[in-house]
């Protein structure tokens, strides 16, 4: 770990119990300096909040990796456009992050921390700018129109949109949606389909109880409203030069960029197998099942294992998902794709390190139900 990871760490640590004040003192210190970015926010902030803590915690984690670190801030900086973050606005950001932590380490902040906060915050922001200037061909957001909706399961809803101008974007990408009904609070969600000639989106959104974004995409998105999508962004993409056979291991909505990717691979593969691994809590959740289903039986090369958690009578696999792909295993020699909910990634990571796979050939996602940018 090098010397500039090893301070970010370990000044974070003196602040991560007090990380929601330290991110209220954050915004209020921002909106002191420069009120007019008050109006690029919800009035709600609470979510918002949290995803400043959790780009700052991926922020610290890569920052030992150049690659995934410019990746990940140059996507931020595409990202943050739809805000309409101008250049200037990075300075006041940084004044108020340095502030926050300064506040919030008290007596155990050190000149080193200081430094090392700086010196990290201007690679972000340098990177972030670079993003932002890269994709100024693009517009900050798409307008899209829904061209159908349909529930699924008891609190999941699958839609499509068309984006009145086209948008480019690689399978297992994600983006940020703004609703009519949520206005100014943008959401992440995978896209669930690989490019298609006519441009349409597919989108899987599960409603949580207190996620007002999913639950307005579910519940009351209806044909012919128009959204708006942000710039795409991650990195669980395939790599076509690999010739290794993949596995793919979803949790719920995290089928979305799973299917995605498999439906890529059906434009071209023939000599790699394909593994899918779907996991749910019972088979109201399996929404998707009969169309993986389909795709099974047309391509030879694909597999597909559902599993149940909490369904004692299901007749197909039980238990957590991590757990059946591990009982499947060993993958001496196979890319991996995992995509699901925070706790379902951290233990198939842990079932895969067990296994012995090489975290190099490990991509993943958590659930995108959060904006994972500083705004």
């Amino acid at each position: 770990m090098s010397t500039l990871a090893l301070l970010l760490k370990e000044s974070w640590s003196h602040v991560e119990d007090q990380a929601d004040d330290l991110a209220n003192h954050f915004y209020a210190r921002m909106f002191l300096a420069d009120p007019s970015l008050r109006e690029l926010f919800p009035v709600e902030m609470t979510g918002q909040r949290r995803r400043l803590l959790a780009a700052l915690v991926s922020i610290i984690q890569s920052v030992d990796d150049p690659e995934r670190f410019d990746e990940l801030l140059r996507g931020l900086g595409r990202d943050h456009r739809k805000f309409h973050v101008a250049p200037e606005h990075y300075s006041v950001m940084g004044t108020a992050l340095l502030d926050s932590l300064r506040v919030y380490a008290g007596e155990r902040w050190s000149i080193e921390y200081d430094q090392a906060w700086r010196d990290t915050y201007d690679a972000m922001a340098t990177k972030m700018l670079g993003g932002a200037e890269g994709d100024s061909h693009h517009p900050p957001y798409w307008h899209a129109e829904v061209v159908a909706h349909s529930r699924r399961a008891r609190d999941i809803a699958v839609f499509t949109c068309r984006p009145l101008m086209p948008l480019d974007f690689s399978a297992g990408q994600y983006v940020s949606l703004e609703c009519p009904y949520q206005p100014r609070v943008w959401r992440t969600y995978s896209i669930a389909n690989a490019p298609r000639a006519d441009g349409t989106l597919e989108f899987h959104v599960r409603a949580p109880g207190n996620g007002w974004v999913s639950a307005a995409l579910v519940r009351r998105l209806q044909v012919g409203d128009v959204i708006r999508i942000g710039a795409p962004i991650g990195s669980m993409t395939l790599d076509r030069h690999s010739t290794r056979d993949i596995v793919c291991v979803a949790g719920g909505t995290g089928l979305a960029p799973i299917k995605s990717l498999v439906e890529e691979l059906t434009r071209y593969n023939r000599s790699r197998w394909v593994h899918v691994f779907v996991g749910a809590r019972d088979r109201d959740d399996l929404y998707d099942l009969p169309f993986l289903n389909h795709l099974a039986g047309r391509y030879p090369w694909l597999s597909v294992v559902p599993a149940c958690s909490d369904d004692e009578i299901y007749a197909g696999e039980q238990g957590n998902i991590s757990e059946v792909v591990e009982r499947y295993g060993p993958w001496p020699e196979h890319d991996f794709f995992v995509c699901g909910s925070p706790p379902m990634v951290r233990a198939t990571l842990g079932s895969l390190w067990r296994l012995g796979v090489p975290q190099i050939r490990v991509r993943y996602d958590a659930v995108p139900g959060g904006s994972s940018g500083l705004g």
